[in-house]
C-alpha cells in the first residue's frame, strides 16, 4: 500500500469532484493520506476530511503565506486544536522568503508557537522552508536547545547544509514530485545524501505533479510516480522503497496505528 504523506484536498481545485479524487487514490493503491492544515481558518474542512474518511488523516497549523491573517496564534490555541481525534501533526508551518506573503519576522513568531505546540503534543512538526536556509537552521537549533520535538522537511528543495543540519536534529525529509523534474539535479543530490531510514513520500496536491503528469492538477492517486523516483535515485528496488518509506511514515506519524494493510495490527 502507497502512502500519500501531504495532500491538500481542502483546496478549492477539487471542490467539483472531491469524492472522485479519493477514489482514485484509493484504486491507484494508496491506502493512507494526510490532510495538510494550510491554516487555522480553514482548519475546519481539512478535519471534517480527516474525520469522513478511515484513511485520511490530518494536521493542525499555518502556513508562512498565512500567518499575517494570525500573527499573534499561540501554542496554546494550536494544542487544543490538536487534542481532536485523527489529528496527527502541526503544520504546515515555517519560512518562506521567496513569495514574503507575510513578514519576515511574523513568519518566524508565528512559526515558533508551532515548534512549541509540537514540543508539548509530541507531534511532528511539518517543516516548509524556501529560500530561508539560514534561518531556518538557526531556528531550528535554538528551539531544539529548548526541548527536542520531531520534525519532518517537507517537499525538501533547500540546499544540502540546511539539509545536514536538520538531519543532524533528528529530522525526516519528504520527496515531491519536484525530484522527477528535468532541472531539479540539485534536489535530487541532496536526496542521495538524505538518511535512508527518515525518507517519506508526498505529492503536496493539487500543485506540483510528478513527470509524466506534469502540468495537470496534481493528485494522491499519482503518488507511485513519486516513489518509483526515490527508488531510482537512492538505487533501491520499487518494494525496498515501498518498506522504506511506510517505516519511516509510521515512525513520524506515530499516532497513526499501523493497518493491518501495512503489515501491522490493524485498528
Amino acid at each position: 500500500m502507497l502512502i500519500d504523506s501531504h495532500v491538500n484536498l481542502h483546496a478549492p481545485q477539487f471542490d467539483e469532484d472531491r469524492d472522485a479524487v479519493i477514489a482514485r487514490a484509493r484504486e491507484a493503491g494508496v491506502g493512507l493520506m494526510v490532510e495538510i492544515s494550510d491554516k487555522v481558518s480553514s482548519f475546519e474542512a481539512t478535519h471534517a476530511l480527516a474525520v469522513a474518511h478511515a484513511d485520511i488523516w490530518c494536521t493542525v497549523g499555518t502556513h508562512p503565506h498565512e500567518a499575517k491573517e494570525n500573527p499573534d496564534l499561540t501554542s496554546a490555541e494550536l494544542v487544543t486544536l490538536a487534542a481532536r481525534a485523527r489529528v496527527v501533526g502541526i503544520g504546515e508551518c515555517g519560512l518562506d522568503f521567496h513569495y514574503d506573503l507575510s513578514p519576515r519576522e511574523m513568519q518566524a513568531k508565528v512559526f515558533r508557537a508551532h515548534v512549541a505546540a509540537a514540543r508539548e503534543t509530541g507531534l511532528p512538526l511539518v517543516v516548509h522552508t524556501r529560500e530561508a536556509d539560514d534561518v531556518m537552521a538557526d531556528i531550528l537549533a535554538e528551539e531544539h536547545a529548548k526541548g527536542a520535538f520531531k520534525l519532518l522537511m517537507h517537499c525538501y528543495t533547500s540546499g544540502p547544509e540546511l539539509a545536514k543540519k536538520a538531519a543532524e536534529l533528528g529530522a525526516w525529509f519528504s520527496v515531491s514530485g519536484i525530484a522527477t523534474f528535468k532541472a531539479a539535479e540539485e534536489v535530487r543530490a541532496v536526496i542521495r545524501d538524505m538518511p535512508a531510514e527518515r525518507i517519506i513520500v508526498e505529492t503536496d496536491c493539487p500543485y506540483l505533479a510528478p513527470v509524466p503528469m506534469r502540468g495537470r492538477r496534481n493528485e494522491p492517486a499519482y503518488i507511485g510516480h513519486v516513489l518509483d523516483k526515490l527508488a531510482e535515485i537512492r538505487g533501491w528496488s520499487r518494494e525496498d522503497a515501498l518498506r522504506r518509506t511506510e517505516d519511516a511514515f509510521f515512525a513520524l506519524f506515530d499516532r497513526i496505528e499501523r493497518p493491518a494493510a501495512f503489515g501491522g495490527r490493524g485498528g
